[in-house]
């Protein structure tokens, strides 16, 4: 979903979601089709219609750069078989929702607003709302929990510093995205797209900016995959 005023948390997303493996990506935006046809990537695909003019979609991406009411009365009419990748204002529509597979992607002040506070165990308390809400979280921070429904839990501290910057968030809901899409399960996609994330974070090193991680995907998968 295209995010009206930020559109450069939209096109951080879209781009990792299409860099990490999704056949196809597109964004809905009716205010800034232009905008995103302007600066995106040539492969991902803008449109301005409602989400029943996408041919077979099987994640919805929602949240990077702002959810407006348009993109969540959207989400709700959608098909519940599809996935659905929550990140910032957008993990408010949560309780709301029963699609089939579904992850939120808080940071330590977004799962504040929304379900209280961490408290002095947080990975208990991530383990407790993952249950609660039937979903995947991933808390971001200097150590990612990520917790499954089923009561898994993985922590991830393989990833740099310089990723507390606005908009690898954005990079790191579109990874997601892009993985669940490939079929991968949620929690895998949850537990590998952090890890790549934080991997292609350590390439950079200092200096880091959002779009450089896209750029270094490419090698990070590469070595993954030799």
């Amino acid at each position: 979903m295209g995010a009206t005023a930020y559109t450069g948390a939209t096109r951080l997303a879209a781009e990792a979601s299409s860099r990490v493996g999704s056949g196809l990506v597109t964004v809905l935006s009716a205010e800034q089709a232009l905008v995103y046809r302007a600066t995106l990537p040539a492969d991902i695909m803008v449109r301005e219609e409602g989400l029943e003019a996408i041919n077979r979609p099987s994640v919805i991406l929602a949240g990077p750069g702002g959810c407006d009411s348009l993109s969540a009365e959207m989400i709700k009419a959608s098909h519940r078989a599809l996935g659905l990748v929550l990140d910032a204002d957008a993990i408010r529509l949560c309780g709301e929702l029963k699609h089939a597979t579904q992850v939120i992607t808080p940071h330590a002040g977004e799962f504040e607003r929304y379900f209280g506070k961490i408290g002095d165990d947080p990975a208990q308390r991530v383990t407790d709302v993952a249950k609660q809400l039937n979903m995947v979280v991933v808390l971001k921070g200097s150590r990612t929990l990520i917790a499954a429904p089923d009561g898994r839990l993985a922590e991830n501290r393989h990833a740099s510093p310089y990723l507390a910057k606005a908009g690898t968030g954005d990079v790191l809901a579109g990874m997601i995205a892009g993985l669940l899409a490939q079929a991968m399960p949620a929690f895998d996609a949850a537990c590998a797209g952090v890890w790549l994330h934080g991997d292609a974070s350590l390439r950079v090193g200092p200096g880091l900016i959002p779009q450089d991680l896209l750029n270094e995907l490419r090698p990070v998968l590469a070595d993954l995959l030799a």
